[in-house]
């Protein structure tokens, strides 16, 4: 693998002088995308809890849509125009795909994965027994763990440029509450229940309720559950205004499974929802 990668990065310093007619090149490239499909290599991982990006991979996805040519693909009545091919070989895989899903080719999807009408692109890892519900959008590179729900309308949000930027993480036995929106390089941590209407970017303070405290920006802790709220921010002329904060309601215990009936108690104690 690590001369793929060499041969990827020396591809990618003459990135001017490709085309799609450059058949060595594709062939080069196509090779790292098939380790992606496959799940044979990730965009990202969490190693000694920091996050690891693996860039030449991102390299490579950037270098396919260089190499690769408009081609109009057509389904029933339906009609696309779009560089690069989707994922196929569901069944093969043990990957439940409802009419209305989507995955691009590069995309991995752990056996057990269930897709509603949603979408999965490029680069994206998705684990074992993950439900991506309706409508929900995992997005380039970004990383879900197993056994994770992601609710309906949920933006996972994704990153190609600049190579070196770290994607979405969700750690393994989330639930994350419908339109929920994770972007920005956010990790979620393992166990995380995410309230209802959550934003999360790299620069969201996450706070405490027991303490006040702000833990970080834009990493939501394992097992807790959280909620999105406000937090007062003074501004010139005296104002003062709530600007978005992520609020941790609850520390779970480690490897807890979460009760859907004793989690909306929580979350209804305070205003919330999944």
């Amino acid at each position: 693998m690590a001369d793929l990668a060499s041969q990827i990065e020396a591809l990618w310093r003459r990135r001017d002088e490709l085309t799609p007619e450059d058949a060595d090149a594709r062939d080069v490239v196509h090779e790292a995308i098939g380790l992606l499909d496959a799940g044979e290599a990730r965009v990202a991982e969490v190693v000694d809890g920091e996050v690891v990006v693996h860039e030449w991979l991102k390299l490579a996805i950037l270098l396919l849509f260089r190499l690769s040519g408009m081609e109009t693909v057509e389904v029933g009545p339906f009609e696309y125009a779009d560089k690069l091919p989707l994922k196929r070989g569901y069944a093969e895989a043990g990957v439940r795909v409802v009419p209305g899903a989507s995955a691009r080719w590069g995309a991995h999807l752990e056996r057990g994965v269930i897709m509603m009408p949603s979408y999965v692109n490029i680069g994206a890892w998705v684990g074992a027994n993950t439900m991506v519900d309706t409508w929900a959008t995992v997005g380039s590179c970004a990383q879900i763990g197993r056994d994770v729900h992601l609710s309906g309308g949920v933006g996972i949000g994704g990153v190609l440029e600049p190579p070196s930027a770290a994607p979405v993480i969700v750690g393994d036995s989330c639930l994350i509450g419908s339109r929920c929106v994770v972007a920005e390089g956010a990790r979620v941590g393992d166990g995380v229940v995410l309230g209802a209407g959550c934003v999360l970017t790299g620069s969201i303070p996450v706070i405490e309720s027991w303490s006040g405290e702000e833990v970080g920006r834009g990493i939501v802790p394992s097992w807790t559950v959280a909620v999105a709220a406000t937090r007062p921010r003074p501004f010139p002329g005296g104002h003062e205004f709530g600007l978005p904060c992520v609020l941790l309601l609850k520390q779970l215990t480690e490897g807890e499974r979460h009760d859907k009936s004793a989690l909306n108690d929580v979350l209804r104690d305070h205003g919330a929802t999944l």
